[in-house]
């Protein structure tokens, strides 16, 4: 079946360069975005079509990025700037399109580890005394792994050292945990809420908690696709900003998101689950699921700020994968292609902001507004 004649772009040459576009998602809650712009037919409003891929790991989908069997996918914000930088793969000049959610993720430990946590100073006195963290993240340079590092340093814990860090699979981290393979893992919903409500974890602290507002998911893609498909890119954009409004508009339309990606074809969670993920309050007039997770928030969860793409170098830096400082400014005007996302914008009235910095505090007091990123990242002490 032919899309044409459907497409908001369907003439001269805005027309989308191919219709049907592989996009790569993991299962988890803020996928939302992917799953109803194709259930919904956001995507056919703007002359295309989601091919949805249901990925196993994010090794897994990195590679098939990579290898051209997607042509974009819902990813790690860390995991597109670490292939940007050829960190534990070749290096590929990569593109972020947009921002896919903000907040939804969480820190979750073993009951254990989760008192002492409650305590200040208490889970750098077990290591102290001795005791050493196995704690597990969803990919090594992704927002999990940063997320879990910062907040561990800002414990007194240097995650370097004292703990014992795995990669885990999302959708195995609650199983994992139960199984006692583990203390604790940072990844993003339901699994945290899963292995609450399995007796197996508690919450030690949401990601919205280690800094307000931060950068979930990313729609990237490699900077040879968006070189040569900027129409089929700009309709891609289009259509989940029409889905991230819609799930952003009322509790209704995140429960109903929730009983969809509910499915085995999606999250393969239990309805309950996701619609707690999904739908847990409202922010003034947009719904904020569990953790604060945003979709929309007037664009300004969508928005790909350059200080967000920036802020994991910082991090990569911090953390010993980058063995130098990058032109932080520069990789990152590179690879967030905010000019395909302004025109995209444009056509579905998103507002736009004045600035593509934005300031932010972060849960140990640091300022980032990426106005110094080479001091921000030599500004850590050891934990």
């Amino acid at each position: 079946m032919t899309l044409a004649g459907k497409g908001a772009w369907i003439a001269g040459t805005d027309r989308p360069e191919i219709e049907t576009i592989r996009i790569g998602f993991m299962p988890l809650a803020d996928c939302a975005p992917l799953v109803m712009a194709s259930v919904l037919g956001f995507d056919e409003l703007y002359g295309v079509r989601f091919e949805l891929s249901r990925e196993q790991s994010w090794t897994g989908m990195r590679e098939r990025l990579l290898g051209g069997q997607l042509d974009a996918a819902q990813a790690l914000y860390g995991m597109v700037y670490g292939i940007q930088n050829g960190i534990g793969t070749g290096q590929c000049d990569m593109a972020v399109l947009m921002n896919l959610n903000q907040n939804g993720q969480n820190i979750t430990l073993s009951r254990t580890w989760a008192a002492a946590a409650e305590a200040p100073g208490g889970l750098a006195r077990l290591v102290q005394e001795g005791q050493r963290l196995t704690l597990a993240h969803t990919f090594p340079t992704g927002n999990h792994a940063m997320f879990l590092y910062y907040w561990l340093a800002a414990q007194g814990v240097d995650p370097m050292t004292d703990c014992q860090v795995v990669t885990v699979p999302p959708g195995q981290m609650a199983a994992s945990l139960a199984a006692g393979h583990m203390d604790g893992f940072c990844a993003g919903e339901p699994w945290g809420q899963r292995a609450l409500r399995d007796g197996a974890g508690v919450q030690a602290a949401s990601s919205e908690q280690v800094w307000p507002n931060h950068p979930g998911k990313a729609l990237g893609t490699r900077a040879a696709f968006a070189a040569t498909h900027p129409n089929t890119c700009r309709a891609m954009i289009a259509a989940l900003l029409e889905a991230a409004r819609w799930l952003d508009v009322s509790r209704a339309n995140r429960e109903a998101a929730a009983e969809v990606l509910a499915s085995p074809a999606y999250v393969n969670a239990s309805r309950e689950t996701l619609q707690y993920c999904m739908a847990g309050r409202v922010d003034g007039a947009v719904w904020r699921g569990h953790n604060g997770l945003r979709f929309y928030a007037d664009g300004e969860a969508n928005f790909p700020w350059l200080s967000d793409g920036m802020w994991f170098m910082t991090q990569h830096r911090r953390w010993g994968l980058l063995r130098d400082d990058p032109d932080y400014l520069a990789l990152a005007q590179q690879v967030n292609r905010i000019d395909l996302y302004r025109e995209a914008a444009e056509r579905t009235a998103t507002p736009l902001p004045d600035a593509t910095l934005r300031s932010s505090t972060l849960m140990d007091g640091r300022v980032w507004d990426g106005s110094d990123p080479h001091a921000y990242a030599q500004g850590f002490a050891p934990a």
